[in-house]
């Protein structure tokens, strides 16, 4: 038998997971580098003290980070997996009862998302000896559910620590998932608070050092040769790239496959960053919130060729993008599920990077004919038009979130970091953004969770950071959002970590405001009024005299007041300037008017309006709703 140290479970899991490495070519890197955690008597005495225990004995074995709310700790995890292209994320723990369950957002927030976050709330007594402890649910007609039973469906992979000796098998499983790039998501660990603490006999070989080989699968060949058929034989191909393109580390294919054939490229919101704006084969963001080059392209596609995409709803403009009634689906995708959507007859069940390299090889000498060309570069030279004018300051004094954008896009660098996640602003960034980058644009749109934008963004900075860039992340957030989560500005503060905070004042919630609007609600619980208390309703004139711009200054944090005026976006660029300048955090608060929309790209999404109503607003809704639907296509998948 081979050498084993005493150890508790909570000192043998962060042991384990300071010694796992993720392995992709000749990249090499933690796959955990820290953990977060906020503690309670559920983990205080198991996980706690380990993390204190390894601070005290070798501080670089597992760094610690404080955090301010549970959601917020999976964010940053999920905010540094994306920036480390899946490779690494950190690990993130939680009490018993509240503390466990302020994490689930942040599950299905990764899930959603295909990003990795390893979770570790913790369970009551497992032995049930002090039953029912504090926090603690009961369920007469099943005692052993508990909070933690809530992450089975928000989780890739789920497990609870019983017994001190299923540690070893259980941290294996959930390191070959979070490393799985087909099976990625929120790895929830969950630790009965008495188990953590109970100590056993750990071999040598479980905190070895480990590395974990991410797979690039290679296509199928005969897969390619149907795809490869399939290319050759359009007229109109339109390429849409999605994440995955970015986390196999595939740009470079991607823009030698289309520099040499002209087809033309579609971003999905996590795909934004697959190449440079100005790319002559870059049409910008496609469907729901993309731009009106991509779409006319995309209405007329006869083969589409879905490279690291999930195809959601926003994706294919809830199945009404792809008009072309003979339209073919070509999927590449490493996980099988997402390969076979649409009821596609030509999946292909790849590493997306591997994938283009031999694409590129079986389609040497293929281009898309001199009609089409002219088509794309007119199209997106026209959208850029669009876009320029948008941008364009208005003089007036509360001005629209496009001069806002541009403003931002103007005073920032290549090579910053957008960050945002909810609200009308990511329609906006897709359609208006032009991302000079590969990580430059970083929209968290498959849960789009209010509340992301900042502990996100610090997850994104953390990343980074990491990895030795000086680089700006610049988080854009609306009132609505940053009401639901700022607290994470006192963790910039604590560690000293950079951030600027464009912090857009609209007075409610305007994208669902618009929403409420085009559906017949006028409009209705979204906007910060005073209550009226005759009408019964939020709907008055009454601006709520709440001051963002003083909370975020009480946090510590430099803060600029974007005044109302003609100047405002000259001002707001000039402090993005003096923000970039500066080595400390950044807010930056400005007015805004909802009401200015950006340029229509010819996108719809599905939500469904009342059938029956006794508002005029409603049936009129309904209408427009009906003659909308008529372009959908049910797609089979």
């Amino acid at each position: 038998m081979g050498h084993t140290t005493r150890m508790t479970v909570g000192q043998a899991l962060v042991e384990f997971l300071a010694n796992q490495w993720t392995v992709d070519g000749d990249h090499v890197e933690r796959t955990i580098p820290a953990t977060f955690g906020i503690f309670g008597h559920g983990n205080v005495a198991g996980l706690g003290q380990a993390l204190r225990q390894a601070n005290a004995d070798r501080p670089d074995l597992m760094p610690y980070h404080q955090a301010r709310n549970e959601q917020a700790m999976v964010h940053q995890a999920v905010g540094f997996a994306r920036m480390h292209r899946r490779r690494a994320t950190y690990a993130a723990a939680a009490s018993v009862g509240p503390g466990a369950a302020n994490m689930l957002t942040g599950a299905a927030l990764a899930t959603a998302n295909r990003l990795p976050a390893l979770l570790l709330p913790s369970d009551t007594f497992a032995t049930r000896v002090a039953d029912p402890v504090l926090q603690q649910l009961e369920h007469p007609h099943d005692p052993g559910i508990q909070v933690t039973d809530a992450f089975r469906p928000v989780s890739r992979f789920f497990d609870r620590v019983q017994r001190p000796e299923q540690l070893f098998s259980i941290a294996l499983a959930a390191m070959r998932v979070l490393t799985d790039p087909a099976e990625t998501g929120a790895v929830t660990i969950a630790l009965p608070e008495d188990v953590q603490a109970e100590a056993l006999d750990v071999p040598d070989e479980f905190l070895a050092r480990r590395e974990w080989h991410v797979r690039r699968p290679r296509p199928d060949r005969g897969a390619l040769e149907r795809a490869v058929r399939a290319i050759r034989a359009a007229e109109r191909p339109l390429i849409v790239a999605g994440g995955g393109v970015l986390y196999a580390d595939a740009e470079n294919e991607l823009r030698a496959l289309v520099e040499a054939t002209g087809i033309p490229v579609g971003t999905s919101q996590a795909g934004g960053g697959v190449l440079d704006w100005e790319h002559p084969q870059n049409l910008g963001g496609v469907g729901a919130t993309g731009t009106l080059a991509a779409n006319r392209l995309a209405a007329d596609a006869d083969v589409v060729i879905g490279i690291g995409t999930r195809y959601s709803d926003f994706t294919t403009a809830s199945r009404t993008a792809f008009q072309n009634p003979d339209v073919t689906f070509v999927n590449i995708n490493v996980a099988p599920f997402d390969a076979h959507k649409h009821g596609t007859q030509v999946p292909v069940i790849a590493d997306a990077r591997e994938a283009l390299v031999e694409l590129a090889d079986a389609l040497a000498g293929v281009s898309v004919s001199a009609a089409y060309a002219e088509t794309i570069a007119r199209e997106k030279a026209d959208w850029d038009r669009t876009v320029d004018e948008a941008f364009a300051p208005s003089g007036l004094a509360l001005p629209g979130q496009p001069e806002i954008i541009g403003a931002v896009q103007a005073a920032s660098a290549p090579e910053d970091v957008v960050v945002q996640a909810a609200g009308s602003l990511p329609g906006d960034l897709h359609k208006l953004w032009r991302v000079r980058d590969p990580l430059g644009y970083h929209v968290e749109y498959a849960f789009s969770c209010m509340g992301y934008e900042i502990a996100g963004g610090l997850g994104a900075k953390r990343g980074a950071l990491a990895d030795g860039s000086d680089r700006d992340v610049i988080v854009m957030v609306g009132d609505g959002s940053y009401l639901m989560l700022n607290t994470e500005l006192v963790t910039a503060v604590a560690e000293g970590i950079k951030l600027i905070v464009v912090l857009i004042q609209n007075h409610g919630y305007a994208s669902i405001g618009h929403l409420s609007e085009t559906v017949g609600s006028e409009r209705f619980g979204t906007q910060y009024r005073a209550y009226d208390r005759d009408e019964r309703n939020f709907q008055g004139e009454d601006i709520l005299p709440v001051d963002l711009a003083a909370n975020a200054r009480s946090y510590g944090i430099e803060t600029v007041e974007i005044a109302p005026g003609p100047g405002a976006i000259d001002d707001l660029r000039a402090a993005i300037g003096r923000a970039k300048a500066s080595p400390e955090s950044t807010v930056i608060h400005i007015n805004s008017d909802p009401l200015i929309y950006a340029p229509d790209g010819a996108g719809w999404w599905d939500v469904p309006v009342a059938e029956v109503s006794t508002l005029e607003a409603t049936r009129s809704a309904r209408a427009d709703y009906l003659e909308q639907r008529r372009a959908q296509r049910p797609l089979l998948g």
